[in-house]
């Protein structure tokens, strides 16, 4: 398996109003541009503050048990939050499920529309996935590919990112002719193949108030927020379900 880049965090910014709390938050990378809409209307709505640093959830959660000052991690898996709270770092009681995940097959160069026959195929030299290691996208990935009894043929065409957001730069910048990224990502787009959900484990995205951030009502409130009426309509506008 070829790795191709460096991770990529991206650090957005929505400074509070004075004398308003702030909370930062470690966010799963495929629900970067939801964080970024949420931001200003949870702000909005209560007048706090909130820092986000993106990444696959496997690195995040290094970062977290290495003493990262995160408050609040939204997550990409269901394993880490529980991993949290088992090991001290998150709060009992605190974890839920945000938002449930969709695979999808994208590219800009192939008619992926019958995925499972283009995977099957020999139509492309190089498919992008995200570290299934770290990132729970790319570990549904590998589980489609078995599936599909297709281990033994795209195995050795695969490229892997660090987190799902440079996957989906290998597949727009032509390092790759198709990759597996979240659906979230590529909504609106052409070139997509929504993952039959019996091909890979569900993929829940649990959040967990971390114990840095137990006693700060920002991040109370930025929990509360995200199971609002207003955090939901966003959040499955982007093409996630919440239960």
């Amino acid at each position: 398996m070829r790795r191709l880049g460096a991770a990529l965090v991206l650090v957005g910014l929505i400074s509070p109003p004075a004398q308003a709390e702030a909370v930062h938050v470690a966010v799963a990378a495929n629900f970067t541009a939801v964080a970024e809409q949420l931001a200003p209307l949870f702000t909005a709505e209560t007048g706090h503050g909130v820092t986000y640093s993106f990444g696959a959830t496997g690195l995040l959660y290094t970062q977290i048990s290495q003493g990262a000052p995160f408050e609040i991690l939204l997550a990409a898996d269901d394993e880490r939050p529980a991993r949290a709270v088992a090991e001290g770092l998150g709060v009992a009681g605190s974890v839920f499920t945000y938002a449930i995940g969709a695979l999808a097959l994208y590219s800009t160069a192939l008619d992926v529309s019958d995925g499972a026959a283009v995977l099957g195929g020999a139509g492309f030299d190089k498919l992008a996935i995200a570290d299934p290691q770290s990132a729970p996208y790319g570990r549904a990935a590998i589980e489609t590919i078995a599936a599909l009894g297709l281990s033994g043929t795209i195995m050795p065409r695969l490229v892997t990112g660090e987190n799902i957001t440079q996957t989906l730069q290998f597949i727009e910048t032509g390092n790759a002719e198709l990759g597996f990224v979240a659906a979230s990502q590529v909504t609106g787009k052409t070139g997509v193949w929504i993952v039959p959900a019996n091909l890979h484990a569900p993929i829940r995205q649990d959040a967990v108030l971390l114990k840095a951030g137990e006693a700060n009502p920002a991040a109370t409130a930025f929990l509360d927020f995200l199971s609002s009426e207003t955090a939901i309509a966003v959040i499955e506008s982007a093409g996630y379900r919440v239960d």
